[in-house]
């Protein structure tokens, strides 16, 4: 399955969502923090186990916005 997860650079941190997944926002002011939160709650929303990898992987740039591909098998 790939999904994909979007971090927006805001004045007061990142913002990151899944779009795909009703309500997975999560904000942090690190960017690595957001990115973990995001992959922590699609793990909670699809109940993905621990022992499965989630891969991360950056697609594209814009001016304060980035979007990864989170890679999984479901």
């Amino acid at each position: 399955m790939v999904l994909d997860l979007i971090v927006q650079n805001t004045d007061d941190g990142f913002t990151a969502e899944i779009p795909s997944i009703n309500g997975c926002e999560t904000w942090a002011h690190k960017e690595d923090d957001v990115i973990v939160n995001a992959v922590d709650l699609l793990r909670f929303y699809l109940n993905i186990p621990q022992e499965i990898e989630i891969k991360i992987d950056k697609a594209r740039v814009s001016k304060n916005k980035t979007i990864y591909k989170l890679v999984f098998e479901k």
